[in-house]
């Protein structure tokens, strides 16, 4: 039985968290993705509404904050807000599923403090700053002043990596696949 449960992905922007969780729901049926909410734009012809986030205005998402329609929230950059919406996890656990979620940094200790010992928490991280910047760059979805923005952040997210219950450092990504193929299994086994 695997209501309950949380797996929780977290990583500074371009450390690879999306592509490890996309890989590991195709591969685990047990896997649900928690789709967060969030009051940014979607990036033009990668994301969807409903699948990658549920994109709402900020007038909506600061009404879902004051009915405690979100189990956390944060406001990640200034007018840009994320945050897990209750429907989401309850929508999981009926399908008796583990819930695993891709997150920020903040976000994943928020979680990891709700659930408790009914989650587990990976950081994922780029095996350096270098490659970080490349990747981010390769995506081609921000202006430089966002990206900008984005690289500022991960100095400070990087304090808290031994604040997760594992690491993976994403250098290789099959090893990393595999690494995170390994630990799925094994918390749904548990």
């Amino acid at each position: 039985m695997n209501n309950g449960k949380a797996l929780i992905f977290s990583a500074p922007s371009g450390s690879g968290k999306t592509t490890i969780v996309k890989h590991l729901v195709s591969k685990f049926p047990e896997l649900a993705f928690s789709i967060s909410a969030t009051t940014r734009n979607p990036r033009k012809g990668v994301e969807t509404n409903g699948v990658d986030y549920h994109f709402l205005a900020l007038f909506d998402f600061k009404k879902f904050i004051e009915q405690k329609e979100l189990i956390e929230w944060e406001e990640v950059y200034e007018g840009t807000f994320y945050g897990t919406l209750k429907s989401e996890i309850d929508r999981i656990w009926q399908n008796d599923q583990v819930v695993v979620f891709d997150v920020d940094v903040k976000g994943g200790l928020n979680l990891k403090k709700y659930f408790g010992d009914n989650a587990l928490a990976i950081f994922v991280k780029a095996p350096d700053l270098k490659t970080l910047e490349s990747r981010l760059k390769g995506r081609k979805t921000e202006a430089e002043s966002d990206l900008q923005k984005r690289l500022q952040k991960v100095q400070q997210e990087m304090q808290f990596e031994s604040d997760f219950d594992l690491v993976i450092v994403n250098k290789d990504l099959e090893q990393s696949l595999a690494n995170a193929e390994k630990i799925t299994s094994d918390f749904i086994k548990s």
